[in-house]
Order: C-alpha cells, then sequence, then structure tokens
C-alpha cells in the first residue's frame, strides 16, 4: 500500500488514522479543521502557493488567558488608541509563500482585523484591529488554531530585549574545530613521511579525519544545500548552487579516496572552504549591520519640537533632547514626537500616520497620547511620558503610507549580472572538468570545485548596498538625511529642481516686519500673539517670533486654512489672519501685490496687514548660480509677485519664477513637469508643500525651527546646510559612478581567478581564502572612494 501524506501539513499519516474529508485526506482532526476553517472563507488557494505549507495547530486552551489583564495587554500592544489596536507578533512558523500569503490576509478569517503585514526576515506579523470587535485574545486563539501560534514573552515587551541568531556563530565554530584538527591529522599526508605507526594507524586517522569532516559538511554548510534547493525549487539560479555543487562533489570524491585507499581525499580543503565561507558571511553580515545602524537617522533626526520651560519661556529643541517630564507645545500639523499626557482641556489627534485612519480622535485633559498623531486644530500642550521612542519613530518613518514608488534600478542590475551570472559559471565549471578528466581526475575535481568557488560573486551583490550605505551615513553626518538608499539612486537622476520660497529659499529667521493699518492696541496683539502661537505656517512663525511676548490666553477655535490662513475664537473675540481675500479686505490698494503681508481682522472690523521684507538663505545667489549651470531651476510660490524685481536681479537668468500658487497648483505644475520627460526634485519646506514633495522624484523638506516630519518628503535638510544642496546632488552622482567601478573590479576579479582555475593553478582552499579577501577588497573600496568623494566634492564648494 502507497504511502499518504497528510494534505495540510504533508506529514505521513499513521496507519488506521486516515481521516477523509472533501475527497482529501489529513492525519489528524486539527489539520482537516484548518482545511475547513480556509475553505469556509474562500482561501483554499493557500495550497497553491507551496506543497503540504501548513503545520498541525496545538491544543492551547488556557495558554493565553493572560491576554485579559490589562496591564499585560498595555505592554503587548505596540498602539492603542480609542479602538484602533495594533501589535507585533512573532511567528515561528513563517516559513513559505503560502505563510505570507494567509497573514495578510487575516481580515477575511478574522472581522476586526483590517489590516495584517508580514516582516519575512523577521517571522513578524503587525496586525491593526478594531477592539471593539475583536481581542488580542481572540486573534491569538485564531492564529494559533491555523498552525500558526505566536511567540509571547513578556520578559521581551518589559524589557525590549529580543532573541538574537546565532546559527552563524555555532556555523561558523563547528566549522573552525573541523577545520583545525583535519588540518592536523593530515600533516603527515603532506609530507608523505614513511614511519612505521604512521603507515600502521593511517587508515583509522583517515577514517576519524571523515567523522571530524561530517559536522561541517552535514551542519556547517546546510545553509547552501537549503539556498540551492530553494533556489532550484522555484526555477532561479542564485549563486549558493555552483557553491553547494563543489562542496558535495568535493565530500564524494574525497570519501571515494579514503574507502579506495587512494589517499585522505580533500577533506582539509573542504572544512576549510566552508570556514572561510562562512567567515566572508560572517564579514558581510556585521559590517553591513554597522552601515544599517548608522544609516538609521534616529540618533540624529533633526525632526525638532517647542518645549515650555519653567519660567514659560518656548524653545525650540531637537527632538532626542526631549526628556520625561518635560512640556511640550503641539501646533497645528504638528506631529507628536513622544508619547505623553495630554494637559490642555482638549485635542483632536489625527493618527491616519499610524492607523491608515483619518478620523480625528478627540482627548481630553488627562490622557494619554501616543507618538505619531498630528494635532488638529488649536495648539496644545502634553507632559513627556517617555524619552522620545526613536525606534518608534524610525517605524513611523519606514511606514508603507510613507513610502514612494520608486525604480530599484541597482537592485535591478545587480539581479541581472547574478541571473546570467550562474548558468555561465556553472557551464565553465563542467567544461573545464570534462577537459581536464582525460588527463589527470584529481586537476579535474580541483579545477570544477575552485572555479565554482572563487567566481563567488558575493563582492558583486554586495556593491550597491555598500556603496549606498556608506553614501547614506555621509550625508547623514552633514545633516542630509534621506529616507533610504534608493533616494540616492533618484537624486542622481534629477534634472530639474523645483523650490518653494517662502520658508525655503527665505529663512525664517531674519525678516524686516513691518507694520501699516491702524494702530493696534495692547489686547489686539495679545490675541494675535496666542492666534499664532497655534500656527506652523512660516509667515505665522516669523511674526509669532516677531511680536514682543504676552500673556498666553485660551484659544476657543482654531481653524488653518491651507493657502489662504487662519480663523480662531479667543474670549468672544473672532480674528482673522492671513491673505486679503481672506480676511475680506476689499479696500482697493495697489501696493498690495508688490508686497508679501498678512492681513489682520478682528471682530469683523480690517485693522491692516503686516508687510514681510524677505531675507534670503545665504549661499543663495552662489547655489543658484552653480546649479542652473546642470539643471532647470524653477521657483513656485503662494505668495503675490512683490518680489519678483528682487529675486531677478540677484538670481542668474532662465530661472522660471511662478507666484500665486496654491498647494494644489504646485502638485499640477510637478505633475506637469514629469509629463514632458523631467526628473524633478521639489525643495520645500514640509508644510504647504506636501502633495508637490509627494508628486516629485525627490522630496526634500527644509529644517529649521519646527516640526518638518512629512508623510510625503524623501529627505530633510537642515537649513544651516542649505547652501550644500548641490554638493549633496553631486555626490550622489558620485555614488552611482563608484558603483559601476565596483562592478568593472568584481567582473576583473572573477575574470582573472577563473583564468588561474580553469587551467588548474587554483586549489579550492586557495580560492575559498580569495573570496573572503574580495569581499574586503570591495567594501574597502566603495568606503575610501565614497570618502574621497564626498572630500573632493565638499573642497570645490
Amino acid at each position: 500500500m502507497s504511502e499518504q501524506n497528510c494534505f495540510h501539513c504533508g506529514l505521513t499519516i499513521a496507519k488506521n488514522e486516515e481521516i477523509n474529508f472533501d475527497e482529501k485526506k489529513f492525519c489528524c482532526n486539527g489539520c482537516k479543521t484548518v482545511y475547513e476553517i480556509f475553505s469556509l472563507h474562500d482561501l483554499t488557494c493557500y495550497y497553491d502557493f507551496e506543497k503540504s505549507p501548513g503545520a498541525t495547530p496545538q491544543d492551547i486552551h488556557g495558554k493565553y488567558d493572560f491576554l485579559d489583564n490589562e496591564a499585560i495587554l498595555s505592554k503587548v500592544l505596540e498602539f492603542q488608541e480609542g479602538n484602533t489596536s495594533i501589535v507585533s507578533l512573532n511567528i515561528p512558523h513563517i516559513h513559505c509563500s503560502s505563510c505570507i500569503w494567509i497573514l495578510e490576509n487575516l481580515n477575511r478569517i478574522q472581522p476586526g482585523i483590517s489590516i495584517s503585514q508580514v516582516n519575512f526576515p523577521e517571522k513578524r506579523v503587525r496586525i491593526t484591529f478594531n477592539s471593539d470587535l475583536v481581542s488580542l485574545k481572540t486573534i491569538v486563539y485564531m492564529l494559533s488554531s491555523i498552525g500558526y501560534e505566536p511567540y509571547i514573552s513578556l520578559e521581551n515587551y518589559e524589557t525590549g530585549k529580543t532573541n538574537v541568531d546565532r546559527t552563524l556563530t555555532y556555523k561558523l565554530g563547528v566549522a573552525f574545530f573541523c577545520f583545525g584538527n583535519i588540518m592536523l591529522l593530515s600533516f603527515p599526508e603532506y609530507f608523505e613521511i614513511k614511519e612505521f605507526w604512521l603507515d600502521n594507524y593511517k587508515p583509522f586517522f583517515r577514517i576519524l579525519i571523515f567523522v571530524l569532516a561530517l559536522p561541517s559538511f552535514l551542519y556547517s554548510a546546510s545553509g547552501y544545500y537549503v539556498s540551492a534547493y530553494k533556489s532550484i525549487k522555484s526555477g532561479m539560479l542564485n549563486i549558493d548552487i555552483p557553491i553547494a555543487l563543489g562542496i558535495i562533489v568535493m565530500f564524494v570524491r574525497s570519501t571515494f579516496d579514503i574507502v579506495m585507499n587512494y589517499g585522505s581525499g580533500f577533506f582539509d580543503s573542504l572544512t576549510g572552504l566552508v570556514f572561510f565561507m562562512l567567515l566572508g558571511k560572517m564579514f558581510q553580515i556585521k559590517t553591513y549591520s554597522f552601515l544599517s545602524f548608522e544609516r538609521d537617522f534616529k540618533s540624529y533626526f533633526p525632526i525638532a519640537v517647542t518645549r515650555i520651560n519653567t519660567d514659560t519661556s518656548e524653545e525650540s529643541v531637537p527632538v532626542y533632547d526631549v526628556l520625561k517630564g518635560d512640556r511640550l507645545l503641539i501646533r497645528n500639523q504638528e506631529l507628536i514626537p513622544v508619547d505623553g499626557i495630554l494637559i490642555s482641556e482638549k485635542a483632536e489627534i489625527d493618527y491616519s500616520f499610524v492607523t491608515g485612519e483619518a478620523v480625528p480622535i478627540t482627548k481630553v485633559s488627562g490622557d494619554k497620547v501616543f507618538a505619531g498623531g498630528k494635532q488638529i486644530g488649536k495648539v496644545v500642550e502634553i507632559e513627556v511620558l517617555h524619552s522620545v521612542s526613536q525606534s518608534y519613530l524610525t517605524q513611523l518613518w519606514s511606514n508603507e503610507i510613507f513610502q514612494k514608488k520608486v525604480l530599484q534600478k541597482h537592485k535591478t542590475i545587480t539581479d541581472t549580472i547574478s541571473r546570467y551570472f550562474t548558468p555561465i559559471l556553472l557551464l565553465i565549471a563542467f567544461a573545464g572538468f570534462g577537459y581536464w578528466i582525460f588527463f589527470d581526475a584529481n586537476t579535474a575535481f580541483n579545477v570544477f570545485t575552485a572555479v565554482l568557488i572563487v567566481a563567488c560573486p558575493c563582492a558583486l551583490a554586495l556593491t550597491a548596498p555598500f556603496t549606498f550605505g556608506n553614501i547614506l551615513r555621509i550625508m547623514g553626518k552633514q545633516k542630509m538625511y534621506l529616507k533610504n538608499a534608493l533616494v540616492i539612486e533618484q537624486l542622481a537622476k534629477v534634472d530639474t529642481i523645483v523650490f518653494d520660497k517662502t520658508g525655503t529659499i527665505t529663512t525664517n529667521k531674519k525678516s524686516n516686519i513691518l507694520y501699516e493699518g491702524n494702530p493696534l492696541s495692547d489686547q489686539n496683539y495679545v490675541l494675535i500673539k496666542n492666534v499664532l502661537r497655534g500656527s506652523n505656517h512660516p509667515l505665522s512663525r516669523m511674526l509669532y517670533d516677531f511680536l514682543k511676548e504676552t500673556n498666553k490666553i485660551k484659544i476657543d477655535d482654531f481653524q488653518e486654512i491651507t493657502g489662504k490662513g487662519i480663523q480662531a475664537s479667543i474670549e468672544n473675540h473672532t480674528i482673522r489672519i492671513g491673505s486679503a481675500e481672506f480676511v475680506g479686505n476689499l479696500v482697493s490698494d495697489s501696493s498690495d501685490i508688490e508686497k508679501t503681508a498678512l492681513h489682520i481682522k478682528i471682530d469683523e472690523q480690517y485693522l491692516g496687514k503686516f508687510v514681510f521684507q524677505n531675507q534670503y538663505r545665504e549661499g543663495l545667489e552662489k547655489l543658484f548660480s552653480t546649479l542652473s549651470k546642470n539643471y532647470e531651476i524653477k521657483i513656485l510660490s503662494g505668495d503675490n509677485d512683490g518680489e519678483r524685481a528682487n529675486l531677478e536681479s540677484i538670481l542668474p537668468k532662465g530661472i522660471e519664477l511662478i507666484f500665486n500658487q496654491k498647494p494644489e497648483q504646485k502638485l499640477d505644475f510637478i505633475k506637469n513637469l514629469q509629463e514632458k520627460g523631467k526628473n524633478v526634485m521639489m525643495v520645500g519646506d514640509g508644510l504647504n508643500d506636501a502633495g508637490a514633495l509627494a508628486q516629485s522624484n525627490v522630496g526634500i523638506s527644509i529644517s529649521e525651527n519646527v516640526n518638518v516630519f512629512s508623510p510625503a518628503c524623501d529627505a530633510i535638510l537642515d537649513a544651516s546646510e542649505f547652501s550644500r544642496l548641490d554638493y549633496f546632488l553631486k555626490l550622489s552622482q558620485k555614488s552611482i559612478t563608484i558603483i559601476k567601478m565596483s562592478f568593472v573590479l568584481s567582473l576583473l576579479y572573477n575574470i582573472v581567478g577563473l583564468s588561474f582555475a580553469v587551467t588548474g593553478n587554483l586549489l579550492p582552499l586557495v580560492a575559498a581564502i580569495i573570496m573572503p579577501l574580495s569581499t574586503i577588497t570591495i567594501v574597502s573600496f566603495v568606503t575610501l572612494m565614497s570618502n574621497y568623494f564626498s572630500k573632493s566634492s565638499l573642497k570645490r564648494l
């Protein structure tokens, strides 16, 4: 009778325990139940991705009752606001495409779950759910019922510790032990010493060498076999195939030599090969982890927030300087950077950055507010509960909502080369073996193995990520903070640059402000100052800083209309601040069209306007003069064209100036340029330019003294480094040059190595030593070249 396997988990069905259901065979009721669940929700295509992908559900009755405890639940949940909760669960059983597919379709199995996202490398699933409809305990039991029981350790949640995977370290240790001892036992064989005791015990030593080689062959090298098998199964040839094939050939040949008493075989070379390859892999992982840490902007993130000091004065401080107990001022449209307690009477918080739900949540004094929420309306104060949760901000920055769909050209180049490299490499190896087998079997096996090892394109694959990683680190240290490595490539392709005017090429810190109109009373100044306090618009911030300090009073109602102005109610007074059209100034004044101004209206009485004589950023003329040689430059502004003559006098000819642009018009302007085939970089202040920043190929937000954290931007540039924008563009172009140079270097290395290998002049062990050295060479090359170009470009400024 043929052996039967369970349709769900693939395990052999024990005799007399077969369960038949829906014309399929199952090993137990658990597997049958999972199949029923998937069938009920029309999810049986789960089995189409992989053959027998599931796991048998275990009986966990009562195991997760602790999730009913609110105190424990608050530690486990990543986010909890209103009825929206988010949790990240470790699912050890995630192993294939079926697992990913079913875990990202949990909303079809369990009502109340809105989104589930799988992080396959970390074996985690991030679930957003409605706590009014489903509890975390129910979700955990549901996951367990379909064979994906999560691993929940409260110790990890309380201490922040995570389990470290030391598998590679263990494999490296075993490989080193086997390699060292086999080299010692093989020593007499190298010199062919004729000695009585050595000759008598030679068979014993060879068997001992064989036994010592087994752990290295079966355990240390297992990762290469698994990777090669998965690659073949998926129909794609990765680089681990020739490596695994070379190891297996060496093992079979060496075993044959010992059995036939031809010699001790190549076990010393085999174990040495495995050791040096694992050492190279360890080096790659450690170095790349270091770069990944440095390119994580959380340690120098330029987001700023207003802190209220004990003497009630206000100052703008970097977010990472915020400590527990500090009191923060959060203005309209600002992102809350920390978990805190609301001090103000009431607040409207938009958590769409975190949850995807755009409905504001009402909070009252004493309520907890979470990092990532955006304040809507009047200014509020919060007291910090914890120092900045930088990892959480990093998670927000990496959220899918914040990402743009960009071409990953450097990955395509690497993947294309690897796709053709492996079959060509196998062809060369077999051709070399076929040629040498007619002359010398030992040389034939050496050639075959050495070719497979020496031509490993690991260095080729590392070129792009290491180059971009180092450029990210360099730019970060110089206050240009990129969201990810792909932004560098996008920067290198830019041919058109669009600048916003107010708050971008003008500075918020320097401006000559004059008042024109009816005299303002002290009471008027108090009302205006307190209304401006809640706004994040560059002109509002400039005027707020310009006006003298006044008493802080409660704002009853606050509304900021993008591109128009502010309307607020204070102590039965209605205040409007903004454009002439917004405040309803019908008085004709021909000079208005030549001035950037904020008009004031209190209780239906138009009082006058504050006129701004903008101060442009230092180095603006030189920067634009340099950029105009290589890029098409355009300036967009929401203000009137009163500054046109001034700008035309200080900027190079040919720069297009467009005024009176609303946010949606800025977006359409960018879109029109892109339709003409332009690669557009938008430089704005991150507030009213969100649409244009999102539409552009690269969006750069200028950070000065406000919270500029924007989901639309790809990079944040410290305002003090604005004049060096050309430097960052040149550096991005140089990074592409470095990648191309590294590709050539890697290919030259492989050509030279192969020429020695196919002629029989390169032993497998030597090839194994050279392989990690090539990785070191490439990493050193890209590091040195990126540092060199960084310094050389800086000197030219």
